[in-house]
């Protein structure tokens, strides 16, 4: 009975670790929906402005490196929206924890900043966890290929979030050029840096 117990702890075990390790690079994501700040609701696979794939982008209102990076963010999206790569901006953040990301706050800050891009709710915290993210901003290109997105880089927009005219690495920018390309991004995955997401359920 004791080793039966045992074999199931650790199969849970096992479970919970495959899926708090998230995506890879060259992983296939599943679809999400999730309430935008206009009320609607989007999911990956319909979104049709993603022709050719979409930049998922995990932020927030109150994290300094999400609000350093926000106008950058816009830039990205008007740069590569009409080559088929829009924004996707999701909040994975628990508003008891962080207040300032509540969903009447996310509509007010898009409404402030102008975004153009759905900034999406993860209400439940699935769609993170699903995706592995840790920080905000935390970035998931995705190209599409029959129909199915594939995870193809991970991490970072750039090498200087303090100060965007210092920039000499733009780590996302070049990855989406690549994949325009049609060549693998180089490098394909970079440590996100920014805020730890807030998650009174789950320790990082």
């Amino acid at each position: 009975m004791k080793k039966i117990i045992l074999t199931g702890l650790l199969a849970i075990v096992a479970i919970v670790s495959i899926n708090a390790q998230g995506y890879n690079v060259g992983d296939v994501a599943e679809n999400f929906e999730l309430k935008n700040v206009d009320g609607e609701t989007v999911s990956l696979f319909s979104y049709k402005d993603a022709t050719k794939g979409v930049i998922v982008i995990f932020t927030c209102n109150h994290c300094p490196y999400a609000i350093a990076y926000e106008d950058r963010i816009i830039e990205l999206d008007k740069k590569f929206r009409p080559d088929g790569y829009p924004v996707i901006a999701i909040n994975p953040n628990d508003p008891e924890l962080a207040p300032r990301d509540s969903f009447e706050k996310m509509q007010l800050r898009s409404k402030e900043k102008g975004f153009i891009f759905p900034y999406l709710f993860d209400e439940t915290q699935e769609v993170y966890k699903m995706y592995g993210a840790k920080r905000t901003p935390h970035v998931y290109l995705l190209k599409k290929s029959d129909e199915k997105f594939i995870v193809s880089y991970i991490g970072t927009i750039d090498d200087n979030y303090k100060d965007a005219s210092s920039v000499e690495k733009k780590y996302l920018e070049n990855a989406v050029k690549a994949l325009l390309d049609g060549k693998d991004p180089e490098p394909n995955y970079t440590k996100a840096i920014g805020c730890t997401i807030k998650d009174k359920n789950y320790i990082k």
